[in-house]
C-alpha cells in the first residue's frame, strides 16, 4: 500500500485494481472527559482500517482541587494537539448522571476539552454513548470490558487499553467509521458543537 502524506492527511491508494478508489485517511484525537480519569486517544485511518498512535489516560490526584484538575485537562489536550496535529476531535455527549455533583464535573472537564479544541480551530465531533458502543462492539448496551476487548482486537493493540483509553479509543473509531456511507443511518444523532 502506498501511502502519500499531504499535510496532516494521508492518501491511500491500492494496487488492486478491483479495490475501493484512494482515500483520504483523518487523524482523530479522541477524549473520554472526567475530573480524576480521562481517557485519550490520537487514530488515524478510515471507515475501512484504523490505528492507534497514541492512547492513555491523564489520571489525576485525589488531592488536586476540580479547578487544577481542568487546567491539567486542558493542558493535556493542547499538548496532544500540537504533538500530533489532528484533523479532528471526537468526544462523547453527557451521559444520563443521576448526581448533580457528577453531572457537572463530567460537564466540567467536557467544557476543558472543548475549550482546548475550538482555541486551536479543531472541529469538534460529539457522539451519543450508544452510537460509540454500536461502532465498537456491534451493540449500544456493551460493557467497558467488551469495549475494551474490541479495541485490542480492531486496532491490533498488544494489550487490552485500560477502560478510559479504551472508551477514547472507541469513540475515535466511531468517529471513522461514521464516514462509511453504509453505515451512515447509525451515526445520524452525531452534531458538530
Amino acid at each position: 500500500m502506498a501511502r502519500h502524506h499531504c499535510a496532516n492527511r494521508v492518501l491511500r491508494s491500492r494496487a488492486d485494481a478491483d479495490a475501493d478508489p484512494p482515500s483520504l485517511l483523518m487523524r482523530v484525537l479522541s477524549i473520554d472527559p472526567a475530573i480524576r480519569n480521562t481517557g485519550y486517544a490520537v487514530i488515524e485511518g478510515d471507515h475501512h482500517a484504523a490505528h492507534a498512535l497514541e492512547y492513555g489516560t491523564l489520571s489525576l490526584k485525589s488531592t488536586l482541587s476540580q479547578s487544577e484538575c481542568l487546567l491539567q485537562i486542558h493542558r493535556k489536550v493542547v499538548e496532544l494537539i500540537e504533538k500530533w496535529q489532528p484533523d479532528e476531535l471526537a468526544i462523547e455527549e453527557i451521559i444520563y448522571v443521576q448526581s448533580h455533583r457528577t453531572a457537572i464535573s463530567m460537564g466540567s472537564a467536557r467544557a476543558a476539552t472543548v475549550i482546548a479544541a475550538a482555541s486551536k480551530n479543531l472541529p469538534i465531533m460529539e457522539y451519543p454513548p450508544s452510537c460509540v458502543k454500536q461502532a465498537a462492539v456491534g451493540t449500544g448496551r456493551a460493557d467497558k470490558s467488551q469495549v475494551a476487548f474490541m479495541m485490542r482486537a480492531l486496532l491490533g493493540l498488544d494489550e487490552t487499553p485500560a477502560p478510559d483509553a479504551a472508551d477514547a479509543l472507541a469513540i475515535g473509531f466511531a468517529h471513522l467509521s461514521a464516514s462509511d456511507p453504509l453505515r451512515a443511518q447509525l451515526f445520524a444523532k452525531r452534531k458538530y458543537i
